[in-house]
């Protein structure tokens, strides 16, 4: 019997949930999991080449396919010989769906596709862990989307937008830092959204200021990914006034150019990304911004790509995500007149170059300068900026310490 094996692509939510489902599916042996990401075509071809490498590897183990791609394109997976089991993104968190599997004799008698309406799902966080990272620990406050931006097929994946309510946010971050968490990360698909489906309709600041109002000894609370648009006036306060907010924060932005903008259906123009940049740097000087931007929308002019690489320097951004754009079956975005395929490499190419160049100004503007940083390994931490720190000598782990930065590398801060 091979101990079970888990894989996961995608984003940090997706890497929670595989931790749920370590707990949900605890004792099954010779079982295989791939947790897949459903937002490019290209995730998907990823998935199922992970999935015939660990059958391979696993020719005789249980193997269950799960997450976004499984839930938006259950058919696809079905249909593999190396598949056993095809469970939605809600099944995937329910104790009942791993239940067959515990007793072989059952596991016949169970649907081999279980994937239902997610636009049904109202619940969230059915599974709560605690301890989801070694130092820094992930706890998932909402789920889903309400918006259908021209792109994403996202919330054909996750459902609509729903909220863990802020009294049990709160309790499992008391017992995260009963456990010795130094930092916790509030993670979600549209985290500004958080609280819209709750009695009152409380914003993503209320949430903010009340954890650190109820948990005063959680050192540090950073906040994943966020739609600028979105940003409340309690959370602009929290970023002005809490010290225990780090002061990085990653945007949604997507684009820089206005008229691409809206055939993405984005809900913000370029200027609005900027002022939101000047307006928390004003309130919190040093604050730092990471973004996601695509390149090779479908209609993308060179003049309109030029307006995204202008943003990274309009809006001061240091961390760059880039996606070369993928058309996905489903969206109305690829039903558009597409980019050539060479274009959006080369566009793709010359972003991440810009952002290479704004993380090098970063990292030189940091030394000398003294951080608290968070040890993740005995040579490695983060600083409030979650920029990546070596240490010439180990560290204890899992302790936040001072320290003077000492020089770069080219892509990490040397301490």
């Amino acid at each position: 019997m091979g101990a079970p094996v888990f894989a996961t692509l995608g984003c940090r939510l997706n890497a929670y949930e595989t931790e749920a489902m370590r707990e949900l599916s605890e004792g099954i042996e010779d079982l295989v999991v791939v947790n897949t990401c459903a937002v490019t075509a290209e995730a998907v071809r990823k998935a199922k080449q992970e999935i015939r490498k660990l059958r391979r590897q696993n020719p005789a183990a249980t193997l269950v396919v799960t997450g976004c791609a499984a839930q938006t394109e259950p058919e696809t997976f079905a249909a593999m010989p190396e598949v056993s089991r095809v469970l939605g993104n809600a099944e995937k968190m329910r104790p009942e769906s791993w239940q067959g599997l515990r007793t072989p004799d059952l596991i016949g008698e169970t649907e081999r596709v279980q994937v239902d309406d997610i636009m049904s799902v109202r619940e969230t966080a059915g599974h709560l862990i605690d301890g989801f990272g070694r130092h820094r620990a992930y706890v998932q406050v909402q789920n889903g989307c309400d918006h259908r931006c021209t792109f994403c097929i996202i919330p054909y994946g996750r459902g609509n937008s729903r909220s863990v309510p802020a009294g049990v946010v709160v309790e499992q971050i008391k017992r995260l830092v009963g456990k010795g968490f130094q930092e916790v990360v509030l993670t979600g698909v549209d985290l500004t959204s958080w609280g819209a489906d709750l009695p009152a309709e409380p914003k993503l600041g209320d949430l903010v200021l009340r954890i650190l109002k109820l948990v005063p000894d959680l050192p540090r609370l950073r906040i994943s990914s966020i739609d600028s648009i979105e940003a409340d006036d309690r959370l602009m306060q929290a970023i002005a006034t809490e010290p225990r907010l780090m002061p990085h924060l990653h945007l949604s932005l997507q684009h820089g150019d206005d008229l691409i903008l809206k055939r993405m259906k984005r809900r913000h123009l370029r200027d609005d990304a900027i002022a939101f940049c000047e307006e928390a740097r004003r309130l919190r000087p040093g604050m730092v911004f990471g973004a996601d931007i695509i390149a090779g929308f479908p209609t993308e002019t060179e003049a309109h790509f030029q307006n995204s690489l202008k943003l990274v320097e309009e809006c001061g951004l240091t961390f760059l995500h880039v996606f070369p754009y993928s058309a996905r079956k489903g969206t109305p975005a690829a039903r558009m007149p597409a980019v050539a395929g060479p274009a959006i490499r080369e566009r793709a190419a010359r972003l991440r170059a810009a952002g290479e160049a704004a993380l090098s100004r970063h990292l030189l503007a940091e030394q000398g300068r003294t951080h608290r940083i968070l040890t993740e390994r005995p040579r490695m931490g983060r600083t409030e900026h979650f920029t990546e720190v070596r240490f010439a000598e180990d560290r204890p782990e899992g302790t936040i310490l001072e320290a003077r930065i000492t020089g770069q590398d080219g892509a990490t801060l040397l301490a």
